[in-house]
């Protein structure tokens, strides 16, 4: 049975729950998941794949990913390997692509690694889970890139066919 690892650095839920969505479209695998946020060790060669998935908060990943992608960069490069990010600019139909999206450009810019499969994927704007600080802020830069306002309401942008379709090209490359 083929061992497949999943890490993911996910700061209010949607990234690991689209990791969890992507998992119901496998069978017959073992998956080790881990959060990227405990910066674990490990040797990639055990696993048939790799996938990493990664959120953006105030337009910065969470330091634990380039921590782990420095320390795991030869593992990575010659894994079975995908990485894929969730932000709130990809709910804007021109920049969900990885050629278009300023975080996934972000990251192949401060990455040694360079993965050959790459997917962008919407966030959630969860006003609900945020402090007074965090909705400020977040408010603002909703304000500046023409995004809700409204913080009686949460906004999930994730289109689920989008992740299922990644997730089945993932899975079944060899």
């Amino acid at each position: 049975m083929d061992k497949i690892l999943v890490l993911y650095s996910s700061r209010d839920g949607q990234t690991r729950k689209i990791v969890d969505v992507m998992l119901e479209e496998i069978s017959g695998c073992e998956v080790v998941m881990q959060d990227l946020h405990t910066l674990p060790k490990c040797n990639l060669s055990k696993y048939a794949k790799v996938l990493i998935g990664a959120s953006i908060r105030y337009g910065n990943f969470h330091p634990s990913l380039l921590s782990f992608v420095h320390a795991h960069h030869e593992q990575l490069e010659v894994a079975n390997a995908a990485f894929f990010c969730v932000n709130l600019t990809a709910r804007k139909p021109e920049k969900q692509t990885p050629q278009t999206n300023a975080y996934m450009k972000k990251f192949l810019r401060l990455s040694p690694w360079k993965p050959k499969t790459l997917g962008v994927f919407a966030g959630a704007l969860q006003y609900s889970h945020y402090n007074c600080w965090q909705t400020r802020i977040i408010k603002l830069i909703m304000k500046m890139t023409g995004g809700s306002t409204d913080t009686s309401k949460d906004i999930e942008f994730t289109d689920w066919n989008k992740v299922r379709s990644f997730a089945q090209e993932f899975w079944s490359k060899r």
